[in-house]
């Protein structure tokens, strides 16, 4: 595509993709790892964001010879527009909130955020994990911000089971890929996150959650 753009490469020396696998790579829950192993949906929301913003992705590979990922997104040209470099005031809260995340990088960093805004957090890796926080301990769990999409038990099934044990606690789902919420029985309609999130979208979107009157 013509135009003025910034180039981000990245490049391994594994095993490589032969031309089936590279058709089908940016397909939402499509993965080479074993069930249970992935969720098929890291390239899925890279392309969904690198697209969002204008850009296109390449990519190279072939069996034994590793893979190339070209990320192409447009050059910004000009001084900012007036207000573009102001973000809004995050709001805070003190509730306890359940974060249920199977990457721990974004677990990590969704609990730093969460601590940082005033919430009490309570991090798990997966479903499971969740469910086992949520039988010992004894305080109030105001909110679940869960993954939509994780191994053995997806978010709405973890809330189905927390609604059992929690009656009163709030649910909050986040995804990177929103076209993919309808074949998880979810609409964007419902309470959801969309990744990649800042502080101020979450601490918004959490608020509006829990000050929600039913």
């Amino acid at each position: 595509m013509p135009g003025d753009y910034v180039l981000l490469s990245v490049s391994d020396d594994g095993c490589g993709m032969d031309r089936e696998t590279i058709s089908h790579l940016f397909e939402p829950f499509f993965t080479t790892k074993e069930l249970g192993k992935g969720t098929g949906l890291g390239l899925a929301t890279v392309y969904g964001i690198v697209h969002q913003n204008n850009g296109f992705i390449t990519v190279e590979s072939s069996p034994g010879r590793g893979s190339t990922f070209r990320i192409f997104l447009p050059r910004l040209s000009g001084p900012p527009t007036e207000g573009s470099a102001v973000e809004q005031v995050p709001l805070r809260g003190s509730e306890t909130v359940l974060l249920v995340e199977d990457e721990a990088s974004i677990l990590e960093l969704g609990k730093m955020l969460l601590e940082e805004l005033g919430y009490q957090v309570l991090a798990a890796g997966g479903a499971m994990e969740a469910l086992e926080l949520a039988e010992r301990n004894p305080q109030p769990i105001h909110l679940l911000l869960t993954d939509v999409v994780m191994p053995r038990m997806n978010g709405p099934e973890l809330a189905s089971r927390l609604a059992l044990l929690r009656p009163r606690m709030r649910c909050l789902y986040m995804s990177g890929y929103a076209e993919g919420l309808a074949d998880r029985g979810l609409s964007r309609e419902m309470n959801y996150l969309r990744k990649p999130f800042t502080m101020t979208d979450l601490s918004r979107k959490v608020r509006e959650v829990l000050d929600r009157r039913d």
